[in-house]
């Protein structure tokens, strides 16, 4: 009597579904990391330039709006109270940008006023913000 082998069969994985659910799930991720970066500006007319601008880390964004109010990261300070505002949030990275996002009808002169007031707690490294024209 002669016993028959049961002809082995090779064992394979199919690799092509996993690669589709893993670029969906880089997909994914990748779409809601973008959805959680957060914007610490308010909305003000910026002025256009044609200059291309470079990538900064945004510490504190500091908005003038043309009626003459104050924000910093979204939070409504008076030129007096501007400066230990602003010393408390760079205290992590004292040597931070602050962001200036001025409107293009602001008073020029309360943009000099609070930038002499982040001076004068030691913040010496600003920049301002502006939209770039469309050609």
């Amino acid at each position: 009597m002669q016993i028959r082998q049961r002809s082995t069969k090779r064992v394979r994985i199919e690799i092509m579904n996993m690669i589709d659910v893993i670029f969906f799930l880089l997909v994914y991720f990748m779409l809601s990391s973008l959805a959680m970066t957060k914007f610490n500006g308010m909305k003000v007319n910026l002025p256009k330039t044609t200059s291309q601008p470079g990538t900064i880390q945004q510490d504190v964004i500091l908005t003038i709006q043309k009626n003459g109010e104050l924000w910093a990261n979204r939070k409504v300070v008076t030129l007096k109270t501007l400066g230990p505002e602003l010393l408390i949030k760079m205290r992590q990275d004292p040597q931070g940008v602050v962001i200036i996002n001025a409107d293009k009808n602001a008073n020029y002169g309360l943009i000099i006023h609070a930038m002499n007031a982040a001076r004068a707690v030691g913040i010496r490294k600003f920049a301002l913000a502006s939209q770039t024209e469309k050609p």
